[in-house]
């Protein structure tokens, strides 16, 4: 039997004990929503995966460098109880850390992190602010404009999908759906939301 962490309100308690800005949660609740539905793609832990993608960055904005996250993360769900795989899986989604993604929900992780990220950028500068009006084409022509959300590793987006073993375009769409589904939650269901 897989080892259990705390259930999804604890986590969506220690994330908002810890992040307090509107963009991160709603960045969290975007990456949770793709891991879940990979997870069930995969037919995988869908709540053991939503909980990984939730909490990914919980950190980041106490400790926003290199140094501290995500390892500051890591030691505080160690003190909760969080399972080893899923703190591996968190400590991988960022790659100086130099912890390898070898499993499945890792490797996932890494992939849909820059990729929600990216996304949602891509979604706020259309004028509708909707998710419904993105698609693979206008996410793949943003990818090719350097200076748009220059933040964003667009090799760790074509990297992720590869480690995914999944087809950029597929990939791109996938993550699309899962959080058109949420978009409201996110702030990305047009002006109104």
């Amino acid at each position: 039997m897989e080892e259990r962490g705390p259930d999804r309100d604890g986590a969506w308690e220690l994330l908002c004990s810890y992040t307090k800005t509107d963009s991160l949660r709603k960045h969290a609740l975007a990456v949770e929503a793709a891991m879940r539905a990979y997870a069930e793609r995969f037919g995988e832990d869908a709540d053991a995966w939503g909980i990984v993608g939730l909490l990914h960055d919980f950190d980041y904005e106490r400790w926003p460098d290199a140094e501290n996250h995500p390892y500051r993360g890591e030691e505080i769900l160690r003190e909760h109880g969080f399972p080893d795989a899923w703190r591996r899986a968190i400590l991988g989604h960022a790659s100086y850390t130099g912890v390898p993604r070898d499993s499945l929900m890792a490797r996932a992780l890494f992939a849909v992190d820059e990729l929600c990220g990216f996304i949602s950028a891509v979604t706020l500068v259309r004028p509708s602010r909707s998710l419904i009006d993105v698609d693979v084409r206008s996410v793949r022509k943003k990818m090719k404009e350097r200076g748009f959300a220059r933040s964003v590793n667009r090799e760790e987006i074509v990297q992720g999908a590869e480690e995914l073993g999944v087809d950029l375009d597929a990939h791109i769409d996938f993550v699309l759906a899962s959080l058109r589904a949420i978009a409201g939650s996110i702030g990305l269901a047009g002006s109104a939301s």
